[in-house]
């Protein structure tokens, strides 16, 4: 290991999304005592070296590792794990981690069809005993519970029929809400929330259409300064393959903290066997670089082989 090149291929096996079984295995598992010391003395941000010059992990350092290692099998599991449990677990987790996990529930709620969102709404009962609706009354206190209480009790006309003059009618009264939101956050008004909730996917891509038209601007421009999660909620409902587009290249970035790593699992496992082609065209569309290509430099080891097998099978 004293090989400059085995050294820059343990530290790369070490860093990024996953970790490189295969590397750790060829050099570190046949490496000698001083050879993991240079190793060590050369790896600052991964060990430190105390007043008595003694070389230790950094506690931190140790507690991303194990969530690298275990990102290859958090994959698997979660594929092999009928969708509408895997939902309902990702629902009761993101209600635990805080504020900063709702958009998971934004998401779930509002990218699934009726029939999914029924179906992981009665896997939270039997895995927990209550409900979903219950949960999230319960746990999330501030300006978004009613539309998050609402958003995972919906249950959509997911017919072709859509009336352009609703739609059109209803894109004016969202547009009214948003403009006067220094007045009333718009996130807690009863008619958007209504339209929000009730409406098709297709009738709010057709509001979606026409708010540009009535506002003079793009529905994400005047959201600019709204909440987050009222923010995600229109994306995931009138322009899904782009906010997943975002979340995984987000999940991807250097600075990412561990929770938003999480996410490219996520959107990877739970939109395989539905628009993961759509998601890479959006990706490639808005990144310029394919998506297989991004996950082949960020991602290592038998993560990123499960990764690439989802996101390149027919």
């Amino acid at each position: 290991m004293a090989n400059p090149q085995e050294l820059e291929a343990l530290t790369k096996a070490f860093s990024g999304l996953g970790v490189d079984e295969k590397s750790l295995i060829s050099i570190l598992g046949k490496s000698h005592l001083e050879h993991r010391t240079t190793f060590r003395e050369r790896s600052p941000h991964l060990f430190i070296e105390d007043e008595r010059s003694f070389e230790r992990w950094d506690d931190h350092s140790i507690n991303l590792l194990r969530h690298e290692f275990m990102r290859f099998e958090n994959a698997v599991v979660h594929c092999a794990m009928h969708p509408w449990q895997r939902d309902a677990r990702l629902v009761y987790e993101a209600l635990r981690l805080g504020p900063q996990s709702y958009g998971v529930i934004v998401e779930i709620a509002c990218t699934r069809s009726s029939e999914e969102l029924l179906g992981a709404r009665k896997a939270y009962h039997s895995l927990y005993d209550h409900s979903i609706e219950e949960d999230v009354a319960t746990h999330i206190t501030g300006s978004e519970r009613k539309l998050l209480v609402a958003l995972v009790s919906a249950y959509r006309y997911e017919g072709p029929k859509v009336r352009e003059d609703t739609a059109k009618s209803e894109a004016k009264i969202v547009a009214n809400a948003i403009k006067n939101g220094d007045k009333k956050n718009p996130i807690e008004d009863d008619e958007v929330i209504r339209i929000l909730t009730t409406r098709s996917k297709l009738h709010l891509k057709a509001i979606y259409k026409h708010y540009n038209e009535v506002s003079g601007k793009s529905i994400h421009e005047d959201l600019e300064a709204a909440d987050l999660i009222l923010k995600e909620t229109v994306e995931c409902l009138c322009t899904p393959h782009t906010y997943f587009s975002k979340v995984i290249d987000e999940a991807m970035r250097n600075d990412a903290d561990h929770n938003t790593k999480n996410s490219l699992t996520r959107v990877i496992v739970t939109r395989a066997d539905v628009d993961l082609k759509e998601i890479k065209e959006g990706y490639n569309s808005l990144n310029g670089v394919p998506l297989s290509q991004k996950i082949e430099d960020n991602a290592n080891g038998n993560y990123k082989d499960f990764l690439l097998a989802l996101i390149t099978k027919d």
